[in-house]
């Protein structure tokens, strides 16, 4: 499944399944670690959010630490400034509230920022040279996105709609009860001045109406400036509900009269409105129609000002993400998938081919066009090194890091590679392979299997000791090899790929692992008596499938896992999701839903399975994890089920994130090692 994104309520679902799984604690500067345990794990930071200045001088960067610290356990960001080359860099923003979001003045002279330093997120901007970092929005709700004009006189922002006096005071008396799908909260379009008035005030005005929420997909902007500041484009669906993405449209408002006119309106879905820097045109993105939860979509241009669209060139993968326009106008960068490495391509605006701006051998994450789109920032990691900032100037692409942020030792990794084999069918499966600390070649080891979710999720090149319920570094410390498959439904292969589990979960995706495990097997690399199977979301719905169809796994931990499709579907906060891959709802294909839920198949079942599901998750809601600890309680077998308060359908906070890669290695060292295994050297 995926998950609305953070920092925007009503952008396009993202994966979060696993990108968003990895805490931390601290170790005491006393401690000298000699292997990565999760604690150490926990010492590497977040990098994101990397954007040069207008001249390409310099470039800004969040960064985030876990801090747990008495009632504290948060993930903390702070902004950091460093000159192109990575010199002279420093810490910009402080303080006990995360600062997040940078964002260069026109003129390089302020970044602006979210930060709830006041309780509710709002805007802030501070001056480069430094100073006390000052308010601009004052609102209740929380602003989600937010971009300054391009003179740099004004922010537009949006945030869903507040509550009004009457429902605070009836909260308060405890009269608040509700009606489904009635009073929703949409997110709405504002324009505030940058500077304030005499009076130290800032009017803000809200530009669009209602049945006009604000909506971002694939967690691109929902909207953006005119190159001469007179107008404003953005996506917008009726409803606020993230089931609404197939209904997106775009429109234009006037930033001066707040008069809005249509600028597509079809039974597509699109999003990602991006203005030329000539404003001739509007890139943006286009679903199939009828969108369907595969995500297949096209860039498309058109004239803002009239005149029919035409599709650009496909993309590798069709999904691309709108990064911005090259300086000349002559193409749309875009980002996508390539197998296991993310990259930076152009479309160019003649329909020519895509034409690849970063090499295959990069990772290259978040990337971010700077206002003048000469320079891109991004992140960049690979398996066995942390991610860090980089910078490089468009036209000729020469990768610069600029952030020297990690403080972990330098101690052995797993190595990791990338693997492939067929599946029963022929069809070519890939896969990441972790081998154990140390690993000695012909050394039969025990074999985790982990599946990623959506199930149009991906496992990319991406550092193993980050990200992760499963700390695949602490496994392989632990001497355990790590499979990671990247199974038919993937991203990353194309869309025929990624649509060949249509109706199909549990069945090709299925094969695609067990025939991975015999190859593994068969390379002389995994004991075939010591296998343990996890993955959250749809790889916890996989993992729970795979333990009603073989008793090989010594072991399984499912996180925030589907085990019954049709109670999900009555409950989940994306009802169209499973009647979209399943052909229908299920009171038409009954058979259908049935022979593919866990839930139908429980029976018999005797892996020793751990269950891992927050408490607050709308995505799948944890009676999904319930139903299935219940079920195999009830028979027998050795269960689990920890529940994680407060948390949606990542784990969010540190101390939570801690003790989920904990209780997973401790499990798998239980059941498929011989014997209890040390979480500690």
């Amino acid at each position: 499944m995926r998950s609305t994104t953070s920092g925007n309520a009503a952008v396009f679902i993202g994966m979060l399944a696993l990108a968003t799984l990895f805490g931390g604690a601290q170790i005491a500067a006393q401690e000298t670690p000699t292997g990565w345990t999760p604690e150490l794990v926990m010492q590497v930071k977040r990098v994101s959010s990397v954007v040069a200045s207008p001249d390409g001088s310099r470039v800004a960067f969040q960064v985030g630490s876990a801090v747990m610290e008495g009632e504290t356990s948060e993930w903390r960001y702070q902004i950091w400034v460093a000159n192109s080359d990575g010199s002279d860099a420093y810490q910009l923003t402080r303080g006990e509230k995360s600062s997040s979001g940078p964002a260069w003045s026109p003129d390089g002279a302020w970044l602006a920022f979210i930060s709830a330093r006041n309780d509710t997120a709002n805007v802030w901007r501070i001056r480069i040279v430094g100073g006390e970092a000052e308010q601009v929005t004052h609102v209740r709700s929380g602003v989600t996105a937010f971009a300054w004009s391009p003179d740099g006189t004004s922010i537009a922002y949006s945030m869903p709609d507040p509550p009004t006096e009457e429902e605070i005071q009836n909260r308060k008396e405890k009269n608040d009860a509700f009606v489904v799908d009635e009073n929703l909260k949409e997110v709405h379009l504002y324009v505030v001045p940058a500077n304030a008035a005499d009076d130290g005030k800032r009017e803000a005005r809200r530009l669009t109406q209602p049945g006009m929420s604000v909506f971002g997909l694939f967690a691109g902007m929902p909207f953006n400036w005119s190159p001469d500041g007179l107008s404003i484009a953005f996506a917008h669906a009726p409803t606020p509900k993230v089931d609404d993405w197939t209904r997106t449209d775009l429109s234009v408002v006037d930033v001066a009269t707040g008069s809005i006119r249509s600028l597509v309106n079809s039974s597509a879905a699109e999003g990602q409105p991006t203005f030329s820097p000539d404003g001739r045109w509007i890139a943006y993105t286009v679903s199939d129609d009828p969108p369907t939860w595969g995500f297949t979509s096209r860039v498309h241009v058109l004239d803002p000002d009239g005149g029919e669209s035409r599709p650009l060139a496909s993309s590798y993968d069709e999904q691309p993400g709108i990064v911005g326009w090259s300086q000349d106008g002559r193409g749309v960068l875009i980002s996508e998938t390539h197998r296991t490495i993310n990259r930076v391509s152009s479309l160019p605006l003649d329909g020519g081919a895509p034409v690849d701006i970063t090499p295959d051998n990069l990772m290259v994450s978040g990337p971010r066009l700077n206002v003048s789109g000469t320079h891109l920032g991004y992140v960049s990691e690979m398996p066995d090194t942390p991610p860090e900032a980089f910078l490089s100037a468009i036209d000729r692409f020469q990768p610069a890091r600029v952030s020297s942020i990690q403080d972990i030792p330098d101690i052995p990794i797993g190595d990791t590679r990338v693997v492939t084999w067929n599946s029963s069918d022929g069809m070519d499966i890939e896969a990441l392979l972790t081998l154990p600390t140390g690993y000695v070649s012909g050394t039969r080891v025990p074999l985790l299997v982990v599946v990623h979710g959506g199930p149009t999720g991906v496992f990319t090149q991406s550092f193993i000791a980050s990200r992760g319920a499963y700390s695949i570094a602490s496994f392989a410390e632990q001497g355990f090899a790590v499979l990671r498959c990247n199974v038919r439904g993937s991203s990353g292969y194309g869309r025929e790929f990624r649509y060949a589990n249509y109706g199909d979960w549990g069945s090709g995706d299925y094969r695609d692992i067990m025939t991975g495990v015999d190859a593994m097997i068969e390379r002389g690399i995994a004991d075939p008596s010591a296998l343990g199977v996890m993955g959250w979301s749809y790889g916890g719905y996989m993992t729970s499938w795979v333990v009603t169809q073989t008793d090989r796994f010594k072991a399984a931990s499912v996180g925030a896992g589907v085990n019954n499709l049709m109670s999900f579907t009555g409950t989940a906060d994306i009802a169209g999701f499973i009647p979209d891959y399943f052909g229908g709802e299920y009171w038409d294909v009954f058979e259908n839903w049935r022979s593919h839920s866990a839930m139908f198949n429980v029976k018999g079942v005797t892996t020793p399975t751990l269950i891992q599901h927050g408490e607050e998750d709308a995505r799948v809601p944890v009676g999904q994890g319930y139903e299935f600890y219940n079920a195999l309680r009830r028979q027998g077998v050795e269960v689990k089920m920890v529940v994680y308060p407060r948390q949606p359908h990542g784990i969010q906070e540190p101390r939570l994130q801690l003790d989920a890669m904990k209780r997973n290695l401790e499990w798998f060292g239980r059941w498929v090692k011989a014997g209890p295994v040390s979480l500690h050297r």
